[in-house]
Parts: structure tokens; C-alpha cells; sequence
């Protein structure tokens, strides 16, 4: 079972080809002492899991806690009297409504309805946004937001100037406040506070998370690195926590019903059809690219929609895999999926025409030409247990 969660999960690794002169992050050594599988993703040589395997992973962060390296974030600082005009021109959501110290999740639409990435912004300052892109995207989002800089605001690329590491799980908090005197419990969730951690200065200390088992992001300069990885681990010692690999981030977002970009929404798929209309903002004072187009298919309905769902049969369904109605007939195609940790379960999620995407309807993944039963689900998909 293990070697089907390194090879199956939905992360996007080239598992073939191991690439030269890839780019690390302050932490690589410490996972290769580690005896951590790496690989190649997004450029960067990146733990995938540890000896204990992705499914004892996943279920640390699920019941504990454990520590994701994702310094391989891109990081963009936007600043200026412009700053918020130019996020507002090219996010799909409303930043005006940010105070600072809030954090929003958003997209940048493309010129066709699509999608460039979807991102967090920090309201960091007055006039100063941190905008954390995917790490796949770092050079294509750097490029759009040049590009579409109409405004003049201040750009900086510190994607290699920023560390960062995700402390996520039910016992994360606890472990965390041992070494800061901000009041973690102050934080509300998809807010941040700027402050020294472990004795290093000017952490950003984030409630958010890629797992939905609660915890923080932390973004620090890359010389405090080891600093900080020791730290953590030596304060959390009393709650076993452990460092996590990339396999498992894939399974507890998908259990969650997150989406991943290149696989449940890429350029070739709009904020409307994945379910992103609550990020999608009209305003007169957003002028994003395809504005216009969004409008008119928020009005006319999209034809197809992004579902989660679960089997029923056993099975475990993949992306690409093309899913049916009761009939046989080809109704849509899977976008990411796996068999749930959790659950003990295939689950997954992709595109069906919009008359099969309530909840409950009956599906079949189809597997060499057979048709697993599923129904369409409400994430998240983990059990509450």
C-alpha cells in the first residue's frame, strides 16, 4: 500500500527523471539526513515522504501534528499608493475588504475565463501586500503580474528571500506558543501577526493551512532556518511531532476537497466551474482580465462543475479517468484522486456536466472499461473522527 501513495498521489512529480542542478530550500539537507525520499517538484529537490511512509504521515497531522517544508512557495511583495488598485486589477477577489493583518484566498483570471493561479494575499501593511503563489508558477505568475502592472505599483520578487514551513495538526498550536510570546489563540483563522519566533525576528505567523487540520503557516528569512526547524522540533517533542513530505500534503488536501492547480483548475478552467464564484467579485473598482466573460457566464450558468465525490465500490480512482452516468455515457473526467487515509475509501474529485453535480447523484468512475459506483459528496470527505 505504501508504494501506491508515493506513486498515485495526485502531486505532480516527475518520478522518472531526476533532474540536475535543482534548487533547494534551507532545510534539504536536514531531510536527506532524515532518510526522506526525495524528488523533483516545481524545480526543487523536495522531501515526498519519510520512513514511517504517507499514510502514518498523513494520519500524524490528522491526530497531532507534523511540519511541512514549503519554501518552495513563491513569494511577491506588492507596495505603494497603487499596491491595492493593483491587486485589485488582477485578483479575481475583493481586497478592499482586507484590514491588515487579514488574509484572502483568491485567483488571478486569465484573458479567456481561465485560471493563471490561485493565491493568498496579506493585507501586510498599509499600502504593502504579500501575494504567495504556487511554487509550479512562480516565473509564469511573476511575468502576469509585470505585465499587467497598468497601475505602477511597486513589484519585488522575493520568492528566494523567503523560507517557510507549515506546522499543521490539532496539537500544532500548542507546540507553537512555546516558542513566541504572540498570543497564537489571538490569531483567527486566514489572519496573521508579524513577531519573533524562537528568537528570530520578524515571522510571519499565519493561521492558514493546506491540511484542514488546523495549525500555522510561518514565513521567515532563509538564514534562520535550522534555527527554527530545531526549535520546533525540540518544543514539540512531548506531542511526537514529525517533519511531513509533499505525499501526504496531496492526500489531506484532497480529503478536504482543496483544489490543486494542474489539476482541478488550470488555465483552461474558470473560477465559475470550480466552485470559486464565492472569490469572484464584480465590483466596479475590479477591473481583472475577462471580467466581462465571467459576468456573462455567472448570468448564463456554467455547463459543467467541479464535484467531489466517493466511491462506493472499491477502487481507487486517478486523474483522467473518465467518469459516466448510469448508461455508460461520458459525462466528465476525474481531476485528482486517491484512496483516503481516513476514509479507507477511493475518493476524488473532477468535472461532470452541471446536471450530475448535486449532491448524492450516483456516478461511475470508470477503471479498464469497468464503472465503479460513486456518489457525489460535500467536502470535506474526512471523517470527523
Amino acid at each position: 500500500m505504501r508504494s501506491y501513495y508515493l506513486w498515485h498521489t495526485q502531486v505532480q512529480l516527475q518520478t522518472t527523471k531526476y533532474i540536475d542542478n535543482m534548487k533547494t530550500t534551507p532545510f534539504t539537507a536536514i531531510h536527506k539526513a532524515l532518510g526522506a525520499k526525495m524528488h523533483e517538484f516545481a524545480g526543487y529537490d523536495m522531501p515526498i515522504e519519510y520512513s514511517t511512509g504517507i499514510i502514518d504521515e498523513h494520519m500524524t497531522v490528522v491526530k497531532g501534528v507534523g511540519v511541512f517544508d514549503v519554501s518552495h512557495m513563491g513569494e511577491f511583495w506588492v507596495k505603494g499608493p497603487k499596491a491595492l488598485q493593483f491587486v485589485q486589477d488582477i485578483t479575481s477577489n475583493d481586497a478592499a475588504k482586507l484590514k491588515v493583518g487579514d488574509i484572502q484566498y483568491t485567483c488571478f483570471p486569465n484573458a479567456d475565463g481561465g485560471i493563471v493561479d490561485d493565491l493568498l494575499v496579506y493585507h501586510y501593511e498599509e499600502e504593502k501586500y504579500l501575494l504567495v503563489v504556487n511554487a509550479a508558477n512562480i516565473d509564469k505568475d511573476w511575468a502576469w503580474c509585470q505585465a499587467h502592472n497598468a497601475v505602477g505599483a511597486e513589484l519585488e520578487n522575493s520568492s528566494d528571500n523567503v523560507a517557510q514551513l507549515a506546522i499543521q495538526g490539532p496539537l500544532a498550536t500548542q507546540v507553537l506558543q512555546r516558542l513566541t510570546s504572540v498570543n497564537l489563540s489571538e490569531i483567527p483563522y486566514y489572519t496573521f501577526k508579524v513577531g519573533e519566533f524562537a528568537g528570530c525576528p520578524d515571522v510571519i505567523l499565519s493561521n492558514t493551512g493546506y491540511t484542514g487540520a488546523g495549525g500555522f503557516e510561518l514565513y521567515f528569512y532563509p538564514q534562520y532556518g535550522e534555527k527554527i526547524w530545531n526549535a520546533i522540533f525540540e518544543a514539540g517533542k512531548p506531542e511526537g511531532i514529525r517533519p511531513i513530505g509533499l505525499g501526504a500534503r496531496d492526500t489531506l488536501r484532497l480529503e478536504m476537497g482543496f483544489c490543486l492547480y494542474g489539476n482541478d483548475i488550470t488555465d483552461k478552467t474558470s473560477p465559475l466551474e470550480a466552485g470559486l464564484g464565492w472569490i469572484t467579485k464584480f465590483k466596479d473598482d475590479k477591473n481583472f482580465p475577462s471580467k466581462a466573460f465571467l459576468e456573462q457566464q455567472k448570468a448564463e450558468g456554467v455547463t459543467r462543475k467541479l464535484i467531489a465525490f466517493r466511491l462506493k465500490d472499491k477502487g481507487i480512482p486517478r486523474s483522467h479517468y473518465e467518469i459516466a452516468d448510469a448508461e455508460g455515457n461520458e459525462i466528465g473526467e476525474v481531476t485528482s484522486g486517491t484512496m483516503s487515509p481516513t476514509l479507507k475509501v477511493g475518493i476524488g474529485m473532477g468535472y461532470v456536466k452541471k446536471e450530475f453535480a448535486a449532491l448524492g447523484t450516483p456516478i461511475y468512475i470508470m477503471v479498464r472499461g469497468r464503472g465503479l459506483a460513486a456518489e457525489v459528496v460535500k467536502p470535506p470527505m474526512r471523517s470527523a473522527e
